[in-house]
């Protein structure tokens, strides 16, 4: 059987969408390959082990402490949409992630398109 990490690893370095994973100390501690890309011109994957906070201006920062203050108070607080993009048609969220007891282990930024899907159903290239 394969490892679940790996799966997991899997899962998120196939995703299109920008992935930033933070600790609770709001250090990046994962990137996945779109987030690389996307937040290239901003260093990239040098940004790994950085501080998300630097990232942002300070209105942004009192909102993202805001958000996880409200991620601690309950475990049933796990995902708060903070942004529309206009420009790229998506929706962007904040989202808790817990371990198996339900605490808050870690946070990540959730981008969501809303733009319809152009490749062709099952098109592999046959």
């Amino acid at each position: 059987m394969a490892d679940l990490n790996e799966i997991y690893k899997s899962v998120l370095e196939a995703d299109r969408a920008a992935v930033v994973i933070c600790d609770l100390d709001h250090t990046i501690i994962y990137m996945n390959p779109a987030a690389v890309k996307r937040y290239e011109k901003w260093g990239g994957e040098a940004l790994v082990g950085k501080s998300l906070l630097n990232c942002h201006n300070e209105r942004s920062r009192e909102i993202i402490n805001k958000v996880l203050d409200w991620f601690r108070a309950s475990k049933d607080h796990n995902l708060v949409y903070t942004f529309y993009n206009e420009k790229e048609n998506k929706d962007v969220y904040m989202v808790a992630l817990r371990n198996a007891s339900g605490d808050l282990i870690a946070y990540y930024e959730k981008h969501e398109y809303r733009n319809r899907e152009t490749m062709k159903m099952y098109d592999m290239g046959e």
